[in-house]
């Protein structure tokens, strides 16, 4: 049994949800300046939602002297 944090509606607290009750995706971003991973998480209930209920990414600079920006956005 694996534990996923999602947050369920824009304006909800954050909680747990076991990972069987939702859909998994994934993708990656793979050139010569960056290494990029994501996973994204919808509810098994509602897999054609377009609004994920997790998200996470994990970026590594292959070149030094890339520049980078960073922003925290929200839900849509």
């Amino acid at each position: 049994m694996t534990i996923i944090t999602v947050q369920l509606t824009p304006d909800a607290p954050i909680t747990e949800m076991d990972e069987s009750l939702l859909v998994r995706s994934e993708g990656m971003i793979d050139n010569d300046n960056e290494r990029t991973t994501w996973v994204e998480y919808r509810l098994a209930s509602d897999p054609g939602n377009p609004r994920a209920v997790h998200r996470s990414v994990h970026v590594t600079l292959l070149q030094a002297g890339v520049e980078s920006c960073t922003a925290i956005g929200q839900f849509i």
